[in-house]
């Protein structure tokens, strides 16, 4: 179970434990959060710098930032907080790459040294309802993706559409503070996944001389409760 030098706001609880993602040398933090029981000190409590917004939104900024502290501690022994850029891209300590992601309720952060990777794109999805992923599906996946999954039952097909959008959120916080050039859900496909949580994508556009069209990236998800956890993660 994690630890802090402070106690936590009442809305948010760490998880015991955390979805197996397997990334080596990496620090993962996992928790849930109630932003409706979010009080109006909680950020002053934490000594976290507040965001504006409303309560969802705090809620959802400060339950990601005491991850991320939470996961630099058990990484470098410092409970630090990540800035954010103009973009709201985390700013991560020196000799650190890193990801945040919350929502529904859930929060995550990923930390890892940047002597092994150099960059981490971690995404947090509720698993889409059959209906909801037919309505999506156009929107999120290639013609060759939908192409692929036309004989998948309605069940199967939603799990495949948020497996897919997940993954496609995790390359794009993975590859963007690399490149600074935004790409879109279909200028990457996923090409392969497995029972054991593993994955494959290839991006469909030049995006940097190091990622041309054509370039491979694997990642790596883990489901719980109703919920689905993705991550790409850049070797160095």
């Amino acid at each position: 179970m994690p630890g802090m030098t402070a106690p936590l706001p009442p809305f948010f609880q760490f998880r015991a434990e955390t979805p197996p993602l397997g990334l080596a040398d990496a620090r993962l933090v996992c928790a849930g959060f109630d932003h409706t029981r979010l009080q109006v000190d909680d950020f002053q409590r934490c000594a976290i710098e507040p965001v504006r917004g409303v309560a969802k939104r705090q809620g959802e900024y400060l339950a990601g930032r005491l991850c991320a502290r939470e996961a630099l501690r058990q990484l470098c022994g410092q409970a630090l907080v990540p800035g954010r850029d103009e973009d709201g891209v985390p700013i991560w300590p020196a000799g650190v790459v890193g990801s945040i992601t919350h929502g529904a309720g859930q929060a995550a952060a990923v930390v890892a040294s940047n002597r092994h990777w150099r960059g981490l794109g971690l995404d947090l999805e509720k698993h889409l309802s059959a209906e909801r992923a037919a309505k999506l599906a156009g929107e999120i996946l290639t013609p060759a993706e939908l192409e692929r999954a036309r004989n998948l039952d309605p069940q199967a097909f939603a799990q495949r559409v948020t497996l897919t959008f997940s993954l496609k959120e995790s390359l794009f916080k993975a590859l963007y503070p690399l490149v600074l050039r935004r790409f879109y859900f279909h200028d990457a496909e996923l090409i392969g996944q497995d029972d054991a949580g593993g994955a494959r994508l290839r991006l469909l556009l030049d995006l940097h001389g190091d990622w041309p069209k054509g370039s491979e990236l694997d990642g790596r998800y883990a489901e719980f409760d109703d919920y689905l956890l993705s991550l790409v993660a850049v070797p160095r």
